[in-house]
């Protein structure tokens, strides 16, 4: 069964937060990583607190974080619902370790350029 990765990032102006003229890096690094993931085929999601504060209080583990620390501890990460992380975004690497795969796995594949001649 795959596991399930859940970043909650904190109150974002956009589902990535990666729009404006001034982006954090951090965003953007994971806004590419969340999609590399993704298309890799592993099950990962994010919640932007502004847009979908639901998933916040429905894992009990976020909702505590944020009722002790409050939103400065965002992003959290969870993997299957237990909390792994906290106060920043995590790399490639610890993705990977959090699904139990080699890094590699997780490297975005390029498209294929070969083309065939009739």
């Amino acid at each position: 069964m795959t596991k399930q990765i859940r970043v909650f990032d904190p109150a974002l102006c956009c589902s990535t937060g990666v729009c404006g003229p001034d982006v954090d890096p951090a965003l953007t690094k994971m806004a590419k990583l969340h999609l590399d993931v993704q298309k890799a085929g592993f099950d990962m999601e994010r919640y932007n607190l502004a847009q979908e504060p639901q998933p916040f209080v429905e894992n009990s583990a976020v909702k505590q974080l944020l009722d002790t620390e409050g939103a400065d501890a965002l992003p959290a990460i969870t993997v299957d619902g237990e909390l792994v992380m906290n106060g920043r975004y995590p790399d490639r690497s610890e993705l990977a370790a959090f699904l139990d795969v080699e890094e590699k796995e997780l490297q975005s594949k390029a498209p294929s350029t070969k083309v065939n001649l009739l």
